[in-house]
């Protein structure tokens, strides 16, 4: 029986939004590189926020000169800045102040409710319809990766916790609007306009935030890999994924990022990893395996805007 051609989209979104959360996974053990902890201080938070979208920016202008890629219309500007906000300046930021206070994995653990905020947003923004056992995995999942962040922390939530709440709201932000721009253009310029529109910000606050200290090499290895990467090259594969599988289930990949980061935090910053932590990560991953089977109605972007 030959695939239907939503069937096979929604495949290969799945694919590709499994290829951008394991380039984002990278994303906390590195910034913790990079900003260092608060009794060793490597680069400043606000200078990694400003300075990764900086050079992954020029880096964007560079590309769409290339390609000589249209201008975004004006009608489009909101969205736009609308995702810059999330992704560009919120999640970074608040990520960068909080791993200056908690390791890469507790920070893994509590950023793990990404994909129900951004599951949410994106069924109230694109009026998608999931059904009651997408949504009983999803609050399984997530369900899962609260009682493991309580668990490693004692039960008690921290200002950090908060900072890393504030980090997974703007993730939603940015992610559903970057999924409604592409389904309007190609998935790598959404990323690209949105790092160039930002430039007048982000350059100059980079500049000003420079390191007066010296760091150490692993800082700037860090600060390279979340600018080239989790900046850049990450969302040309995670927007991409999300036109063609439709953000509300696609979104779902994201319940493995936080383990794949834990994985990562064990090589790169010599954090322990526990068999809880294991017996949690399959747990997970068997709710992401089990939504995906789940029907989800989705209605073309392009109709709800205004």
């Amino acid at each position: 029986m030959p695939h239907h051609p939503r069937s096979v989209d929604e495949t290969r979104g799945l694919w590709l939004g499994l290829l951008g959360v394991a380039i984002f996974a990278l994303t906390l053990p590195m910034t913790r590189l990079a900003v260092g902890p608060a009794d060793d201080p490597q680069l400043p938070p606000l200078f990694v926020t400003a300075g990764r979208a900086a050079v992954a920016g020029l880096l964007a202008l560079l590309y769409l000169l290339a390609t000589r890629a249209p201008r975004p219309r004006a009608g489009q500007l909101p969205t736009f800045f609308a995702s810059a906000l999330g992704t560009v300046v919120g999640f970074p930021l608040f990520i960068g102040l909080a791993l200056r206070h908690v390791d890469a994995m507790h920070a893994a653990v509590v950023t793990g409710l990404m994909p129900l905020a951004t599951a949410v947003a994106a069924a109230l923004h694109f009026r998608q319809r999931p059904s009651a056992g997408f949504w009983a995995c999803a609050g399984a999942g997530c369900a899962l990766v609260v009682a493991f962040a309580l668990l490693q922390s004692g039960g008690a939530l921290t200002a950090a916790d908060a900072l890393l709440l504030g980090a997974v709201a703007c993730t939603a932000l940015g992610y559903v609007s970057g999924a409604r721009l592409a389904t309007q253009m190609p998935a790598e310029q959404v990323i690209c306009w949105v790092l160039v529109l930002s430039l007048p910000l982000t350059l100059p606050v980079a500049l000003h935030a420079w390191p007066d200290a010296p760091v150490r090499a692993s800082a700037w290895a860090g600060f390279a890999y979340v600018a080239l990467f989790s900046m850049w090259l990450g969302f040309f594969a995670w927007y991409r994924g999300l036109a063609l599988g439709g953000a509300v289930r696609v979104s779902q990949v994201q319940l493995v990022q936080p383990f794949l980061s834990l994985l990562a935090a064990v090589p790169l910053l010599g954090e322990t990893l526990d068999p809880l932590t294991v017996t949690f990560a399959l747990a997970v991953v068997a709710t992401v395996l089990v939504g995906k089977k789940m029907p989800v109605a989705v209605r073309p972007a392009t109709r709800t805007m205004p």
